[in-house]
């Protein structure tokens, strides 16, 4: 049996003021955990987002977090440039529990006055394609991102497909 102390984890870049994976030191084989802390605004993933095979677990430890989830690519999109709200919303307090299915979109934010913690568990660890939603200003609309490190390896990018630019950087 391996053990952890999250505390002791090195928080890795990204959204989130915790962001710390527990999938190799736990030695894991068949599915991905991580370890969030989320401070108020803040967000678990980097946008709007859905695994291709990948189902996801968020047991949300203490505080709240509210997730806004979308049965399709096409209502994600639509909802980031329409404001029509084509989604859902689903809010999980501590000692709750959500899941996302394979394929459905959805991001979850600490939209609460106090820290968020979560723990969250993907299954299987090789989630295949990863569809990634933001807004870009300079697009005027929800497009597909990718995440990519910068050059000098300090942050880390999102990078819209569409125009080439960056909507957010997280060091």
């Amino acid at each position: 049996m391996e053990k952890v102390d999250v505390d002791e984890l090195e928080s890795r870049m990204g959204p989130g003021a915790v962001r710390a994976s527990l999938t190799k030191p736990l030695g894991l084989a068949n599915l991905g955990a991580n370890h969030y802390e989320l401070d108020p605004g803040e967000s678990l993933a980097f946008g709007v987002h859905a695994h291709e095979h990948q189902e996801e677990l968020f047991v949300v430890q203490s505080g709240a977090v509210t997730f806004e989830t979308y049965p399709d690519r096409e209502a994600a999109v639509a909802s980031g440039t329409d404001g029509e709200g084509r989604g859902e919303t689903v809010v999980v307090e501590a000692g709750e529990v959500a899941r996302a299915a394979s394929g459905e979109y959805q991001r979850g934010r600490n939209e609460g006055d106090e820290r968020a913690v979560v723990f969250g568990v993907g299954a299987p660890q090789n989630a295949g394609d990863l569809d990634l939603l933001r807004e870009c200003d300079a697009c005027e609309a929800r497009t597909a991102h990718r995440i990519e490190l910068a050059d000098d390896r300090s942050a880390v990018l999102a990078v819209c497909e569409a125009c080439e630019g960056e909507t957010a950087r997280y060091d």
